[in-house]
């Protein structure tokens, strides 16, 4: 089942292509293409990108068990729909204000400028994919970010917690590239190493290969990982779970580890994704592995879980899965994604009643494989005293 953010996208898509539909009927009817002609191109177009665009969501090629030699077909379907569908938008934004702008006396040449500009807007989507697919879906950089924590023992002050999560290693995210991942997250001298879910995106991805490349991971303490909903719409769950304890991972399923650094003792829980759908019942059971007089930190891949952890007592919750919006655009000074509209923990630390979270972009990408304002990231953090 399609997530509501996933249904809606593709209603604007549907809408959108609907529109450029009818429009592309007018031209070939203008131009003697021929009718019949015309409508089997538009048959045969849009049955391509409404396959492609199934295709390239994990939920359907989970259930129906599509062969993944498909992803760049979906892919490019994704790309081109998505980035129509916003090149269309803009031209309808364009036509507005032309037509709002018409009655109104206007010098010719600057008439000319703003049908340039309009132009340059319509066509700004599809530089903005295509500059987020070649550029921006690699651009990996490691982002420092210090976590305050009321009465931190002074054993744990600049403790570094290094965070991988979405790594998604698949069609569009290299073992190579993760190589590189990985070599960069070991080059900041790691306490502790976390990762927080959606290793691969469905059945079929290298799971195998990025579980050897978390292993690599060298941190004081080893690694810690939980599982996200990409693990469980691949049925992954407790094949990730056995193989990377063979390698040294330890998933926390709902289960905690006690780690010493001097006489003080961080407790590290985890629990497997929940859904939105489960909100009533986010982390049932959870409080009983708080361990008092120590400093609680809950891994969990969901966000969402972060008000009711504070709750039962995890002074720090890290996350993932809203890859920072993925896609985001700033518009006096307001990110813009469509994250938004179902979390209000998008991207980086949030604080409340002294306990805290951080959700990080992450490494890989779903969906339309770009990213544009979200950069993929290398979190390391440092707990402070507060």
């Amino acid at each position: 089942m399609l997530n509501p953010l996933d249904a809606a996208l593709l209603i604007c898509v549907a809408f959108a292509q609907w529109r450029l539909a009818r429009l592309w009927l007018r031209t070939a009817e203008r131009h003697s293409f021929g009718m019949r002609r015309a409508y089997a191109a538009l048959w045969i177009y849009a049955s391509a990108l409404g396959a492609g665009l199934l295709l390239g969501f994990p939920q359907v090629v989970a259930r129906w068990g599509v062969d993944r030699s498909f992803a760049l077909a979906a892919a490019a379907a994704h790309l081109w729909a998505y980035a129509t569908t916003a090149a269309y938008f803009l031209y309808e934004l364009v036509l507005r204000a032309d037509a709002w702008m018409a009655p109104r006396p206007m010098d010719p040449s600057r008439r000319r400028m703003l049908n340039a500009a309009g132009g340059v807007l319509v066509a700004s989507p599809l530089v903005a994919i295509g500059y987020g697919a070649l550029v921006g879906r690699t651009g990996f950089h490691v982002r420092e970010v210090d976590v305050p924590i009321p009465g931190l023992p002074p054993d744990l002050e600049g403790l570094r917690l290094l965070q991988l999560s979405d790594i998604h290693l698949s069609a569009f995210l290299s073992e190579q590239e993760l190589e590189r991942v990985v070599d960069a997250a070991n080059g900041t001298r790691p306490h502790l190493a976390v990762v927080t879910g959606d290793m691969i995106t469905t059945r079929g991805d290298p799971l195998d290969a990025c579980l050897r490349q978390m292993a690599r991971l060298r941190a004081d303490a080893g690694i810690l990982a939980t599982m996200g909903n990409h693990e469980e719409y691949a049925q992954a769950k407790q094949y990730a779970s056995r193989e990377g304890a063979r390698l040294g991972i330890r998933f926390l399923r709902s289960r905690a580890e006690a780690l010493r650094f001097g006489s003080a003792t961080l407790n590290v829980a985890g629990v497997d994704y929940e859904p939105i759908s489960r909100r009533p019942n986010y982390l049932r059971g959870a409080e009983r592995m708080v361990a008092p007089g120590a400093v609680n930190i809950l891994l969990s891949h969901n966000p969402d879980v972060f008000p009711v952890a504070a709750g039962k007592g995890y002074d720090l919750t890290l996350s993932g899965h809203t890859h920072g919006g993925q896609v985001t655009v700033e518009i006096l000074d307001q990110s813009l994604n469509p994250a938004r509209f179902l979390t209000p923990y998008v991207y980086g630390l949030y604080r409340s009643g002294g306990r805290s979270a951080f959700v990080t972009r992450g490494i890989g990408t779903v969906g339309i494989p770009a990213r544009i304002g979200a950069p993929p990231e290398i979190a390391l953090l440092r707990l402070r005293r507060a």
